[in-house]
């Protein structure tokens, strides 16, 4: 989420008169620091972890609302071939075949990283795949393919698209396809809760569609 709320950030501010501050971190990492204690005005992280604010009163009940969605997808270096994606066993085989292999680390509480260790196991090649693992604690994991690190990266398509020297090679089989849904969530103890009702307001107008979908994403 964070290329669509920085993209919508100056329509925001423009149009409001108020600035957006903006902070990022995985969707385990957010709620960690929420439920430590630490400020914010309102999050946007997945339903889950909104639903488990609400629960502990860190978020107000009955405000939480879907955003965006965004499925998985497989990047390549520029220029490479891409791997065949078309079946699940296609798939199993491009992970075997690749020298190494780079994902979000599921200890850092990022979403995609969490699936795809999941999915490695279920496909029964994840002690295969283990020896080649190039885990990132965050950001684009697409980086390590562009700096020559990895040969394939797994991650959210939005995470993908933005990092230049990779092509993504298309998104997960249908029949393995995971998609990470955000919702936006407004704090029990906002110190502007006039300015977060209106970010929350112009999340949900016209302006966001184009940057979801520019991104990757779709509404949910």
């Amino acid at each position: 989420m964070k290329s669509v709320v920085l993209a919508l950030q100056p329509g925001f501010e423009s149009a409001s008169g108020h600035k957006l501050v903006i902070d990022n971190d995985t969707a385990g990492g957010l709620l960690k620091r929420i439920e430590a204690g630490e400020a914010f005005d309102m999050a946007i992280i997945t339903p889950a972890a909104v639903d488990t604010l609400i629960k502990s009163g860190k978020v107000v009940d009955g405000r939480r609302f879907a955003v965006a969605k965004v499925g998985v997808g497989v990047a390549v270096k520029e220029g490479a071939a891409k791997p065949d994606l078309s079946s699940v066993e296609a798939f199993k085989r491009a992970l075997l075949a690749a020298s190494t292999v780079a994902y979000i680390d599921p200890a850092s509480g990022g979403s995609s990283g969490i699936y795809v260790a999941g999915l490695l196991k279920k496909l029964g090649i994840a002690e295969e795949v283990k020896p080649k693992e190039r885990l990132q604690a965050g950001g684009y994991v697409a980086e390590k393919v562009a700096r020559g690190e990895a040969e394939i990266a797994i991650h959210q398509i939005s995470e993908i698209l933005p990092v230049k020297g990779v092509t993504l090679a298309g998104p997960l089989p249908d029949e393995i396809q995971n998609y990470t849904v955000y919702a936006a969530g407004l704090s029990a103890t906002a110190r502007d809760a006039k300015a977060a009702h209106a970010w929350i307001d112009y999340l949900k107008g016209p302006a966001t569609s184009a940057a979801i979908e520019a991104r990757g994403m779709s509404k949910p």
